[in-house]
């Protein structure tokens, strides 16, 4: 990245919510990186982050998401996301990803951010309820970035999200948190009907004129009850994704994140590795979002012992790493579900239809299938890389 984007993106931000920033999520996510790693060294695995689904309800329906609340719609109560967050920070993980659904829908949401001004909150939202009134109280607040997920142009967003002006209420919410100099990103899953469009330089300065910081490009992954397989990218498009990302990074406007490769393009799962877990809407602990499985909850004991303890997630962690630097979900669905039979799983998808999808998958790529792997090329976000989001010895 160079010099003058850094200037200019450290402009953008109010400066209350960039000192949050640097403070909350840059000096205490690298503290929670050594603290894991030192965690791991005695044998431990208690991750620096995780991601929590505080919601299953959703505004809308889109193609290939596997949270549904049909069935079982729940929200994690206030009392229960406080004690969570509160179990974490003595550990130094202080930073969360906020999931649904929509977590907009969540009526205690505001209450927890606020409950925890030294922590750091990225909320994953599809922008339809980033209003004004919001965007003025993540500012006000401090310690929130938010996300919004943008997944095409006019019509091909409607489509694959299942509403109407969905592009165009996305790109509102934008505006709003510009207007309140938010530190804002946009994410977007690349796929079949998506791809030459999201995946230009005029895409990111679009984004970047709106006033986006940063920007998440990950692949489209054919799961839960919709899960439209014929939007999945080729391998040679997944080729396409990573150079087009390892080529912009150092001159794009804006920064670009991932989270599924290293320093050296090696493909990575974060939940292989024990970075990070997932806790959906019902308590339980997953593996990572996507695998609405688990054996253990946040009700079973004092969460660090859970997870800690957790004999599910630490064969898990060896089965994902003895089979793949990519997506076990995507490439071994199959070998999964023996896994998830042989444990006694629970099926937590809220809509008992979890291991009929997985019977019903084909095996596909993922974004571990590059050959050779396609390393960073920017110095800043390779050391960022190396030093505090890298493999710590889950391959060996």
């Amino acid at each position: 990245m160079k010099l003058s984007t850094l200037v200019h993106l450290a402009r953008r931000p109010a400066p209350r919510l960039l000192a949050k920033f640097v403070w909350n999520f840059g000096w205490h996510g690298m503290r929670a990186m050594s603290a894991f790693d030192r965690r791991l060294k005695r044998g431990e695995c208690f991750p620096p982050f995780l991601f929590l689904s505080i919601t299953n309800r959703c505004n809308l329906a889109c193609q290939g998401c596997w949270v549904s609340a049909d069935k079982h719609p729940a929200d994690l109560s206030v009392d229960t996301l406080n004690r969570v967050i509160d179990e974490c920070r003595p550990l130094g993980a202080r930073f969360f990803g906020i999931l649904g659904g929509e977590p907009l829908l969540h009526h205690g949401l505001m209450e927890v951010l606020a409950a925890h001004r030294d922590c750091y909150f990225q909320v994953f939202s599809n922008g339809h309820l980033l209003d004004a009134e919001v965007a003025r109280e993540f500012r006000r607040l401090g310690n929130v970035t938010p996300l919004i997920s943008i997944e095409g142009s006019e019509t091909v967003s409607d489509e694959r999200r299942g509403g109407h002006r969905v592009y165009a209420k996305s790109l509102e919410a934008l505006e709003h948190c510009r207007r309140e100099r938010l530190i804002t990103g946009v994410a977007t899953s690349l796929c079949q009907t998506n791809l030459d469009d999201l995946l230009s330089e005029s895409f990111l300065r679009q984004v970047d004129e709106l006033g986006a910081m940063y920007m998440w490009y990950y692949i489209y992954r054919p799961v839960g009850p919709r899960p439209a397989p014929e939007l999945a990218l080729s391998p040679e498009q997944v080729r396409r994704v990573r150079q087009f990302i390892v080529d912009q990074r150092p001159k794009a406007p804006l920064a670009i994140v991932d989270a599924y490769w290293d320093h050296e393009g090696q493909g990575l799962c974060p939940a292989a590795t024990g970075i990070s877990h997932h806790i959906n809407p019902f308590g339980d602990v997953e593996p990572c979002p996507i695998i609405q499985f688990a054996r253990d909850n946040v009700g079973d004991g004092p969460l660090r012992e859970t997870i800690a303890d957790s004999t599910f997630l630490r064969e898990f962690r060896e089965l994902a790493a003895a089979t793949t630097r990519g997506c076990i979900v995507l490439e071994r669905p199959d070998l999964l579900r023996e896994f998830l039979e042989r444990h006694g799983a629970r099926d937590c998808t809220g809509r008992d239809t979890g291991f009929a999808e997985l019977a019903a998958m084909c095996p596909r790529n993922s974004h571990a299938t590059l050959d050779p792997p396609i390393p960073d090329t920017d110095w800043m976000y390779r050391f960022a890389k190396k030093h505090w989001f890298f493999g710590f010895g889950a391959y060996g």
